[in-house]
């Protein structure tokens, strides 16, 4: 473990909602190998699934996501009347880790290693990568990178509103490079080939958040063509030998309501990252 976790390598955690049901399979695999990365950034749903890893909590994610999604505190159009969000955000982000599914917050905290959660400020559509291992109990960070538009309120932290990290920098890997991280490990959640297009939920949100919050509305506008590119450069990295990416083999549902598909899309990842934990160990050693 301490050979791999040496490393010059960055872990790097795209989101979806309950896509990255993938990314928990993978991480549970590497748990299962002791594979701790040194350096981790989580975006959106990918930093719900840092924490159980690195809290080294085995199919944490993946009992949340089965045992409470079709519970209406946990997701429904019930809780935009008392929290202006889909998801009950006192429910699933306080409740559930301190009470009903706890979260190994001691574990969490004694990881020695750089846990980075991205969060867009609302005001000046920038991002910011805040340290994670200095959350809140009340997981206000979590809720910060999660706080997709329209379905969420904006999140404040010190008064400064923010919404999901994926509207910034989807994929962070340029934050990772700049800070001097040469290979890199990355957990996608869409299959190879894709890219990204201008769907209605975005332009619906652009059009209500316009006034209010402009700079976030013109980097909204911008966004599809920065998830592209980061793309291309990573697999620009990948043929040059920087980057281990995994991708689901088929598309998965941002929202999906099945839990059986959930959980054969978290299977899907955990054997994948099975079937390549020679070739990732090697790309690792090599580095």
């Amino acid at each position: 473990m301490d050979e791999l976790y040496r490393n010059n390598t960055s872990l790097i955690l795209e989101g979806g909602t309950f896509r990255t049901v993938y990314t928990a399979g993978i991480l549970d695999a590497f748990l299962d190998q002791q594979i701790m990365m040194p350096y981790i950034i989580g975006i959106s749903a990918g930093a719900m699934n840092a924490c159980s890893y690195i809290s080294k909590q085995k199919e944490r994610t993946l009992r949340v996501l089965i045992n409470f999604r079709h519970d209406k505190r946990y997701m429904g159009f019930r809780n935009f009347f008392k929290e202006k969000s889909i998801f009950g955000l006192d429910y699933a982000y306080d409740l559930i880790p301190n009470q009903l599914d706890p979260f190994d917050w001691d574990t969490y905290q004694k990881y020695d290693g750089t846990l980075l959660f991205g969060v867009t400020n609302a005001m000046t559509g920038e991002v910011e990568y805040m340290n994670a291992l200095e959350m809140d109990r009340k997981c206000m960070m979590l809720r910060a990178t999660c706080a997709i538009p329209i379905l969420f309120p904006e999140i404040k932290i010190n008064d400064i509103p923010y919404f999901d990290g994926g509207l910034a920098d989807p994929i962070p890997i340029q934050k990772a490079i700049d800070d001097g991280f040469e290979n890199h490990v990355l957990v996608l959640t869409r299959p190879k080939g894709y890219r990204k297009k201008l769907d209605s939920q975005s332009k619906w949100a652009m059009k209500l958040l316009k006034k209010k919050y402009p700079k976030l509305v013109e980097l909204m506008q911008v966004r599809i063509d920065k998830y592209n590119e980061t793309l291309a450069l990573c697999e620009r990295l990948e043929e040059e030998g920087k980057a281990f990416i995994f991708r689901p083999e088929y598309p998965m549902k941002s929202m999906e309501k099945d839990v059986k598909v959930m959980r054969q899309s978290y299977e899907m990842g955990y054997n994948l990252a099975n079937s390549q934990m020679e070739k990732l160990k090697s790309f690792m050693k090599a580095q």
